[in-house]
């Protein structure tokens, strides 16, 4: 395969440059039938989202799936669309930038930071070339996905050594994992809800809503579940509730294959049988708001559980840009570059030094 015209040359005068890109899902670039359309063709094509043959696939996402799909999907991505655009994409914007300056402050110009999404606009081709324009020699990858799962975090890794594949000069690679369990962010998901509810009065039940993937992924060995069911557990034990206060149930199934269970459509439905009047609902899988959780959640699942006979609905946001997760991903950045930043420092300190005499 032939290098690309990527080559980074880093000045010597300058020290070695860290770069951080934060990689999100993606989002369509509009909410029309033919943006949405171009969105789904590249992330329903992708293998990690939808394992199996590929010709079979292939005719139904082609002959079916982008015939019909398109069209609905767009009407609720305008449903949520903004002055800004995409809710998904304006978010990540404002959670990038805040990233940045609280680096900025703490590292100086050591570190480099750049927003893409795995699927759409910003690219991550685009990301990386301009990180090894400025000088990036070494490469901190962050999905922004809390819970690991093949059907995201790997697929970021996979499109990351695409592009990488096609360079001459390789950076340093680092790929950071999930942050299901850690500390600041826990505390930073309870801190969100002891806010709502400081605001808002509490509910019958917490339900804690994560995106699903198919039951098959997760028997051949896909920790993604588990994951969230300690994120779930983290959480409860820190505002002290027990099983009858807080549910976990898993969002946005798709095609006709079992998905993680309880699903959440149908819990919500089911609740106000068993006696629950108010409910709220978190998705801590979720880093930025997006269509899944202010058209699904939001609107498609208070509908659900209002029309069941329940009474009292209300979601709480994804953590976005709250300065808690802001910090606590600065945080994690510094964790996984500090090595980096020292040793570069260094090393740059010893190659600009006049030699001793």
């Amino acid at each position: 395969m032939q290098a690309s015209a990527v080559t980074t040359r880093p000045h010597p005068s300058r020290a070695p440059r860290v770069g951080v890109l934060m990689v999100n899902l993606g989002t369509p670039d509009a909410p029309d039938r033919k943006s949405v359309r171009r969105y789904l063709k590249e992330f329903l094509w992708d293998p990690r989202v939808v394992e199996g043959p590929r010709l079979p696939w292939w005719l139904a996402l082609n002959l079916v799936v982008l015939n019909t799909r398109p069209a609905r999907s767009a009407r609720a991505y305008a449903s949520v669309w903004t002055e800004h655009g995409s809710p998904l994409l304006a978010i990540s914007k404002r959670q990038f930038h805040a990233v940045r300056q609280c680096l900025a402050e703490r590292c100086g110009d050591e570190v480099t930071v750049r927003l893409a999404m795995r699927y759409g606009n910003p690219s991550i081709r685009d990301g990386l070339r301009s990180m090894a324009d400025e000088g990036m020699t070494r490469l901190l990858i962050v999905p922004m996905y809390p819970q690991y799962s093949a059907t995201t975090t790997a697929s970021v890794f996979d499109a990351v050594v695409a592009e990488l594949k096609t360079w001459r000069r390789l950076p340093e690679l680092r790929f950071a994992g999930p942050w299901h369990d850690h500390p600041g962010y826990v505390e930073a998901l309870a801190a969100s809800v002891r806010e709502h509810r400081a605001a808002h009065g509490e509910a019958d039940v917490l339900l804690m809503s994560f995106h699903g993937i198919p039951r098959e992924y997760f028997d051949r060995g896909d920790p993604y579940y588990c994951y969230c069911r300690k994120t779930a557990r983290l959480l409860a034990e820190a505002l002290g509730l027990d099983d009858e206060r807080c549910r976990v149930a898993f969002q946005s199934r798709f095609g006709p294959r079992k998905w993680l269970e309880p699903y959440t459509d149908e819990t919500l439905k089911s609740l106000p049988e068993t006696g629950v009047r108010a409910v709220q609902v978190i998705c801590p899988g979720f880093s930025a708001d997006c269509l899944e959780t202010l058209e699904e959640i939001a609107v498609e699942n208070r509908k659900a559980f209002l029309d069941s006979g329940g009474e009292r609905y209300e979601y709480i946001p994804c953590l976005n840009d709250r300065a808690d997760h802001v910090r606590f991903l600065a945080d994690f950045i510094e964790t996984h570059t500090a090595g980096w930043r020292d040793h570069g420092r260094a090393a740059h300190e010893r190659a600009v030094s006049p030699a001793a005499p």
